[in-house]
């Protein structure tokens, strides 16, 4: 691991809740990694994309006490939610371009203050990052695995908004880091696509089919599972699979895991050390060795 492997861990609110696993599994790769997770104390919901469509300086005033309290730290923000890690970004931003000031006058009636001075970051992207320490931890390859990659919209869009790390017409973070396992990665049309999440409750019907879309994709081109560095993704397509897929008269079942339950796997650690029994969508074929 690079010289910065000690992190301010935002969980966000799907970790602590219905994507319990991908705590579980991030908690017990971390330290196999050399990377030193300190969870914010007293964060909050970083409000999603929903909430600053409501109010956006709301929105703004508790993203900037989320980066405060991570600046008291000492260290970088890192993150498994994609939408987080967007949000989180976003407000960054926005801070350092011009709202500092007008934020912390909200900020000052708690007695804190942003500065501007830690980083935001995600977990894929440290991996990314720290590729061939990774590489050198992996004591199982997952030869005999077929994965299929699901990026997720917040990983890599809008492009802009997230620093510019990487192409989001032509991304390599995720293939490199599951190269690196040993995985096979097989052919995918959907791993740039949206799950739908966030669109789950003004166009069910529409979600319905694009979740249905991405799960027969990877079941068509032979995948074992769905991997995605996205804890809301990996919900949207999990949770809801059997009911999207019956409605669209489709026999496919996927598992979609979490990124960091694939590599644990590979790193030796069993699936019962790695939440698999909180996954919905039977894991039986994924399997090691």
């Amino acid at each position: 691991m690079s010289a910065q492997n000690e992190f301010a861990f935002f969980p966000g609110c799907v970790l602590s809740q219905a994507a319990k696993e991908s705590k579980i599994s991030l908690e017990a790769i971390a330290p196999i990694l050399g990377i030193k997770l300190h969870e914010i104390k007293g964060w909050s919901c970083c409000g999603a994309t929903q909430a600053q469509d409501v109010d956006p300086i709301a929105t703004l005033v508790a993203n900037a006490r989320n980066l405060a309290l991570a600046e008291g730290m000492n260290m970088p923000v890192l993150t498994t939610c994609s939408t987080c890690f967007l949000t989180l970004t976003r407000a960054k931003t926005a801070l350092d371009r011009g709202q500092k000031d007008r934020i912390n006058t909200f900020l000052a009636k708690g007695n804190m203050q942003y500065q501007g001075t830690t980083d935001v970051t995600s977990l894929l992207w440290v991996l990314y990052q720290n590729v061939e320490t990774l590489r050198a931890k992996v004591v199982k390859p997952l030869s005999n695995l077929k994965v299929a990659l699901f990026y997720g919209c917040h990983s890599l869009r809008p492009e802009k908004a997230i620093g510019s790390r990487e192409s989001s017409v032509n991304p390599k973070s995720f293939e490199t880091v599951v190269e690196a396992l040993g995985a096979k990665i097989v052919p995918f049309e959907k791993r740039l696509d949206c799950c739908g999440f966030h669109a789950s409750y003004p166009a069910v019907k529409s979600v319905q089919k694009m979740s249905s879309q991405i799960v027969n994709n990877a079941d068509e081109n032979g995948a074992d599972c769905i991997v995605t560095p996205c804890p809301l993704c990996q919900m949207q397509l999990d949770i809801y699979q059997e009911r999207y897929q019956d409605v669209q008269n489709s026999d496919a079942r996927v598992p979609i895991i979490h990124l960091s339950q694939l590599v644990g796997l590979a790193l030796g650690l069993s699936k019962e050390q790695l939440g698999f029994e909180h996954n919905i969508v039977n894991t039986n074929s994924v399997k090691v060795g």
